[in-house]
């Protein structure tokens, strides 16, 4: 059955920053899987393993990848994520922006740390929207978001996440990176099982803790842009960089390169 999203999700999307979409990929769970098995076997360019030397387990992440390997490709395009983007978003067209792989292998200890994803991209505005959904059962190694920092004044300095350096020149343009739980903040998860997905808006605030249970945790993410969002410069190297994009500040992202997948 097709993906119902109500004006009770729409709402809550447009407060927190982001909804629990119960089941969204359930229908595509092996499909997924089996991407994400072709995607470790054969690892694009931005592959990275997120552990220094010495931290136990392993956690690997890659993006940018929809375009080479088919099964990602047919979850965005056969699936109702892109409709319920629209949907959350409230935007007449949904462009794809890029896929991202995050998996956390047993006994893996190391944290997502707290970043919204906005700052890192060369696109903003209102209408901007990521899924992150489990391919196994989660509880503590779930999504972690703190509601409404989607509309804080002021961005959180992105960094880098093996050293969890700071990269832009210009600091002062952002506000450090917070300590949710220390600081009391608003923090919400979900346990949730293999195929649920939640949404966030780019701006939002959000990590997750380790895995340190004895089962895998592989998540699949699919990002997506609506009408009001535009190609912006960054005060250094966008993550992930797509080289030779040849877009200029305010233009709309090409669909060439990030195609129209739902329009209203």
């Amino acid at each position: 059955m097709p993906i119902t999203i109500t004006d009770e999700q729409i709402a809550d999307y447009a407060r927190d920053g982001a909804v629990l979409i119960k089941g969204l990929f359930a229908d595509h769970v092996e499909t997924l899987r089996a991407g994400v098995a072709r995607n470790m076997a054969a690892p694009g360019p931005y592959a990275a393993e997120n552990l220094q030397a010495g931290e136990g387990g392993r956690f690997f992440d890659d993006y940018c990848n929809w375009t080479r390997i088919p099964e990602f490709e047919e979850v965005i395009r056969s699936s109702d994520a892109a409709r319920a983007a629209g949907a959350l978003m409230r935007s007449n067209g949904v462009q794809i922006f890029h896929d991202h792989v995050l998996v956390k292998e047993p006994g893996t200890s190391k944290k997502t740390p707290w970043h919204q994803d906005g700052p890192y991209y060369f696109v903003d505005g209102s209408q901007t929207l990521s899924f992150w959904s489990p391919l196994d059962p989660v509880t503590d190694a779930t999504l972690r978001i703190v509601a409404g920092s989607h509309r804080w004044p002021k961005p959180v300095l992105p960094t880098r996440w093996l050293k969890e350096d700071a990269f832009y020149a210009d600091e002062d343009s952002y506000i450090p990176v917070p300590d949710p739980d220390a600081e009391g903040m608003d923090v919400l998860e979900w346990e949730m099982a293999p195929g649920d997905a939640v949404a966030f808006d780019f701006r939002a605030l959000h990590g997750a803790r380790g895995n340190v249970s004895a089962r895998r945790r592989r998540a699949f993410s699919v990002r997506f842009v609506g009408d009001d969002a535009r190609y912006v410069e960054r005060p250094g190297p966008t993550s992930p960089p797509f080289p030779g994009h040849d877009m200029v500040p305010g233009q709309r992202l090409r669909e060439d390169w990030f195609p129209v997948v739902w329009r209203r």
